[in-house]
């Protein structure tokens, strides 16, 4: 595949460019009597970096003049050739033949037509290295043939042809000031947030003098004043969110960056290990904030590592398996809503689910009575955490347990993003990880817990729900859930999450709960949670502050935020609250089984099948709870594959699914004589009555709605038709 030079000739022409200015500059400084050994090796850099720079992006003219100085250059640093008038003109004819053919390219990137080299300019840079003397002059007739080159003669009535000088549409601006004006602006920003409390508190004194009789005077030109100001405050948003934007566009820098070598790289790595790869590159267009990306190359790297270390097989193992020889690994990128996802996939031989679980019990990483619990998804986390690796033996690359607790916490932690993994054994994996825009400022949504604020990123929160307090449901473990879009979602209190401390009250007011509940959707890859706070206080752009260094091991916590009020408020982590709240409900789920024991339905084996993974977990808890041993499926199709390799006692399935609905599975279900007996639930949030109907026609024995879902009706549903 060819590759395009075209953004790489841009990048030539601008370093190029400052290169140029260097050795003109340092060029000068001789003139002057300068004899600085390290201003002579940093012009020989800057000419030897011309030369390299541009044969690799195929501009050979520029090469071979470049190669010419240096070799001037290098004379003039070895002490064989001294600095004079003379040498001092070849070099600035040949700085300035380069600066010609520079601007050639910058007209025409995409396809410079450069002519050949001079060969009077060559004549004229290799004199000084030819002569015997390092002191004598250039030979008379190079020097007058480079004269009626380079000078303009005129005489009168001559038309003198229009000069122009030719200034660069870039500026180089160093990275630390950059940074600087970015963090100002964000700054700039956040302080927005004080000026709308300014407005919301001249707005209040407003209401106060409507109720003073003494002061209605001046009610007039206090509401006439509070509408100018909050009109100036609103176009003074909309200019600092324009001008935020603009400032953070010039720290915008595409993954070119770090996706250009990946090839390479990956092709030196697989020659080293003996194995024959593909490596796809796309989206590497796609643009991030320059502090992203300087993070990113190291997890990045890790990852492609591992894929290549323990994903892809050799190819004779490949061929084994009825693989092509070659291993595939694609590297992508794309953005979605104001996220950029990036994955990184091998065709290799998956991870082991199995192998993992029994790696993390032995290891003691979790028992065994706690993994037989976890779902795949979670069993496939476990190589997160620090040490864990299913490679035999630990290599320089090692395998994919190596480094991944590093991944993970930078990804998660440093840059706030997500990493997910999707494995299929056999068939090979893929690494997920979304990355926010940007993090000079990030929307946060305020709320209140317990009479205290808190925040979350706005990139986390699927919905905002205001219900009535007795439309939660209480499942099993006296685990609550509500039904969302087709879905159930747990229910959470935030206030036995993070455990706020309680305050010392001089009177106890018995405080009657409010009927309708504030729940706050949070939404980590495809699962939701729902979390209850007391109020919601706003919705802000702010500066997110990182935590000193010894508050580092505070998980709940990822950084802190400055209010318009100037209170400093704690950004809660959304992943450790998710793994906060499943902590409490198995805590809760294990105490009830505890107390209540076994119902002696351990050998009735149900399949439950949704593609939610909330109403999988939900349903699959509920009916562990009553002693029954469950397999969930992810979508009809995976739940027809389950169902033939092995048979149940009940099937319990969702209508809405990719691949294959819940009506198509039970009517395919029914054609296998294994299953024509075999109780089939449909639990849905379709109430119209031709679905039920439609349920019937194709075998169901029983169709309940999500609306109108009891624990204790479905389990009775079950027991009556199971007999």
């Amino acid at each position: 595949m060819a590759i395009d030079l075209t953004k790489f000739v841009s990048r030539f022409v601008e370093e190029a460019h400052e290169h140029l200015s260097k050795i003109s500059d340092g060029l000068s400084s001789l003139e002057q009597g300068a004899d600085d050994a390290e201003l002579i090796n940093a012009l020989f850099r800057s000419a030897h970096t011309i030369k390299g720079s541009s044969r690799m992006v195929k501009l050979i003219t520029i090469s071979e003049v470049a190669h010419l100085i240096e070799d001037l250059l290098s004379a003039i640093r070895s002490g064989t050739l001294q600095f004079n008038a003379d040498v001092s003109q070849a070099l600035y004819s040949g700085i300035d033949e380069i600066s010609r053919l520079v601007d050639i390219v910058a007209e025409n990137p995409a396809d410079p037509k450069l002519p050949a080299v001079d060969e009077k300019l060559c004549q004229l840079l290799a004199a000084p290295l030819s002569s015997d003397c390092c002191e004598s002059p250039l030979p008379k007739a190079v020097e007058n043939e480079i004269d009626d080159k380079l000078v303009i003669k005129t005489t009168q009535g001559d038309s003198v042809p229009e000069q122009k000088l030719k200034v660069s549409d870039t500026v180089r601006v160093q990275l630390p000031k950059l940074d600087q004006l970015i963090k100002l602006m964000g700054e700039v920003v956040s302080s927005r947030a004080r000026m709308d409390q300014r407005v919301n508190e001249l707005h209040g004194l407003e209401r106060m003098l409507e109720n003073s009789d003494a002061l209605n005077p001046l009610l007039p030109k206090i509401k006439k004043f509070n509408r100018s100001l909050k009109n100036d405050v609103l176009a003074q948003s909309l200019l600092m969110d324009e001008l935020h934007d603009s400032a953070l566009l010039m720290r915008m820098l595409p993954l070119s960056m770090v996706f250009d070598s990946v090839s390479r790289l990956m092709r030196e790595l697989a020659r080293s290990m003996g194995k024959k790869i593909e490596c796809v590159i796309s989206g590497s267009e796609i643009e991030l904030d320059r502090q992203i990306i300087d993070q990113l190359s190291d997890p990045i790297l890790h990852l492609l590592r591992n894929a290549l270390d323990h994903g892809i097989e050799s190819s004779e193992q490949r061929q084994k398996t009825g693989k092509p020889a070659v291993g595939r690994i694609s590297l992508s990128a794309y953005q979605d809503g104001s996220w950029v996802v990036i994955e990184i996939s091998d065709d290799g031989a998956g991870i082991d689910i199995d192998k993992v679980k029994s790696k993390a019990v032995r290891k003691g990483i979790i028992s065994e009575e706690l993994a037989k619990g976890l779902t795949q998804d979670e069993l496939v986390d476990l190589i997160f955490t620090p040490g864990f690796s299913t490679s035999p033996i630990i290599t320089e690359m090692s395998g994919r347990g190596v480094g991944m607790d590093v991944v993970k916490r930078s990804i998660v932690i440093e840059l706030k993003g997500l990493v997910s993994v999707t494995t299929i054994l056999g068939q090979g994996s893929t690494f997920t990880i979304r990355l926010p825009l940007s993090l000079a400022v990030m929307r946060v949504l305020l709320f209140e817990v317990d009479s205290l604020p808190f925040c979350l990123t706005a990139q986390h929160i699927a919905t905002l729900v205001r219900i009535p307090r007795d439309s939660i449901m209480v499942i099993a473990g006296g685990r609550q859930a509500v039904i969302l879009d087709n879905e159930f979602v747990p229910v959470v209190s935030l206030v036995d999450i993070i455990k706020v401390p309680k305050l010392k009250k001089a009177t106890k007011l018995k405080i009657v709960p409010h009927p309708m509940l504030q729940l706050v959707v949070i939404q980590i890859r495809l699962e939701k949670m729902a979390f209850i706070v007391d109020a919601l206080l706003d919705e802000q752009d702010l500066v997110i502050k990182p935590l000193p260094k010894h508050l580092h091991k505070i998980e709940m916590v990822s950084g802190m935020v400055v209010t318009g009020k100037n209170e400093l408020v704690s950004v809660l982590h959304a992943p450790a609250l998710f793994t906060a709240a499943r902590k409490l409900q198995q805590a809760s789920s294990k105490k009830e089984q505890n107390n209540e024991g076994a119902f002696g339905t351990d050998t009735v084996k149900i399949l439950v099948v949704d593609d939610s993974p909330s109403t999988r977990e939900i349903e699959k808890e509920l009916l562990e709870s009553y002693g029954y041993q469950v397999t969930v499926a992810e979508d009809g199709q995976d739940g027809l594959n389950k169902a033939k390799a092995e048979l149940f006692d009940a099937v319990l399935t969702d209508v809405e699914m990719p691949i294959m609905d819940g009506f198509s599975l039970t009517a395919k279900l029914r054609e296998e004589e294994s299953y024509q007996a075999v109780p089939i639930i449909i639990i849905t949030s379709r109430e119209q009555e031709e679905d039920k109907r439609r349920g019937v026609q194709v075998g169901a024995d029983a169709y309940i709605v999500k609306n109108d879902f009891e624990q204790s009706s479905l389990i009775d549903t079950l027991k009556t038709l199971l007999g």
